[in-house]
């Protein structure tokens, strides 16, 4: 009895002389595309930790960017050396702007409460012209509510 194994080769359609030989290619026929699918998932990963850190991709100095950068794969990292290379706005800048966004809102808001053209209720009255309790709960909710959106 022999425990010699016949392996098939693509290229050779007669049996193989040696068959330690034959099973060497097929193992390194599927070492290189194992190489190959790791290298595309590498490459998924890293063009993910960018789109993670904020990089816009679009921008064609983005790009060079990708391509130029060799520091910790991180999208903290990315973020960082993206901020430095003023790829993408600083937290700070973008905190004050959005802060400032927020105070142009209430002032432009404060103008418009101004400007309105709504009689200055008197709850007092219409509380005293109520015919029920349940009447009463709801004017008084009404100018909570009033009393909240002012």
């Amino acid at each position: 009895m022999s425990n010699v194994h016949e392996f098939e080769d693509d290229n050779v359609d007669e049996a193989p002389k040696d068959p330690v030989r034959a099973r060497m290619r097929l193992l390194e026929k599927e070492s290189a595309e194992l190489k190959k699918q790791l290298a595309e998932a590498e490459a998924v990963k890293r063009e993910m930790a960018f789109i993670k850190a904020g990089v816009p991709m679009d921008n064609p100095v983005s790009k060079y960017f990708v391509k130029g950068y060799d520091g910790e794969v991180t999208p903290e990292a990315i973020r960082l050396a993206a901020e430095e290379a003023n790829l993408i706005a600083k937290a700070a800048e973008t905190a004050q702007a959005k802060s400032e966004a927020d105070a142009w809102s209430r002032i432009t808001k404060a103008q418009r409460a101004g400007e309105s053209s709504d009689p200055v209720v008197d709850w007092s009255t219409k509380i005293n012209q109520a015919r029920n309790e349940q009447e009463v709960m709801q004017i008084l909710a009404q100018a909570r509510q009033e009393a909240e959106n002012i």
